[in-house]
């Protein structure tokens, strides 16, 4: 039976899921166990994989640290991680989860303006996803303005494609909408801290 062990301690066993094991690659379960333990957090350094799933172009690997919060890594079948959140927080034993990221936000302008600037933190892995309501030719601006590095923001279209892949925050992004309805801007915490930041949205 083939296992999986992160840092010495015995994984669940990826024979428990037939129909994922034979797809996905052991560079790309690798590829998220580095990632895991890269994020300096003490709990990220063991751990378990909870699960596997495959696609033509990517791969999903749920991992189980050692504080028992569940982490999502979506990881390239070539072995580079694309991301990796906290896909649900270890109770911390006070009646909240430790180090859980708020959950998704609508956006809204205030009356008469094209634009508004929201601002956050976020923990080591974490990240937080802002919906806003455009349509099709319209331009969008996004801007993150993050207080350490390893910041970055992605933009997803309405149906689920990237308008643009992960950016660091040192970029603005511009550009024409080709789809309408709901566009997701994620701001992702890469960095082995916690950062405060702020995104300047605009739609014209």
């Amino acid at each position: 039976m083939r296992s999986v062990v992160i840092a010495g301690l015995s994984a669940l066993a990826l024979a428990a899921f037939p129909a994922f094991a034979a797809d996905v690659s052991q560079d790309a379960i690798d590829a998220c166990i580095d990632e895991l333990r890269a994020t300096g957090l003490p709990d990220g350094q063991s751990g378990t994989v909870l699960s596997t799933e495959f696609s033509e172009a990517n791969s999903l690997v749920m991992l189980r640290d050692a504080g028992e919060s569940t982490w999502k890594c979506l990881v390239s079948n070539d072995g580079v991680v694309a991301e990796l959140v906290i896909a649900q927080a270890a109770d911390d034993g006070e009646g909240a989860m430790a180090g859980a990221p708020s959950g998704p936000e609508r956006v809204q302008f205030d009356t008469g303006t094209s634009g508004a600037e929201l601002s956050g933190s976020l923990m080591p892995g974490d990240s937080k996803s802002y919906f806003l309501d455009a349509r099709n030719e319209q331009f969008l601006y996004v801007r993150l303005a993050a207080d350490g590095p390893d910041m970055y923001y992605q933009i997803v279209n309405p149906d689920g494609s990237f308008l643009l892949d992960q950016m660091s925050a040192d970029k603005e992004y511009r550009g024409q909408l080709w789809q309408s309805g709901d566009h997701v801007v994620e701001v992702i915490n890469r960095g082995n801290g916690t950062q405060s930041y702020s995104v300047i949205f605009g739609i014209e």
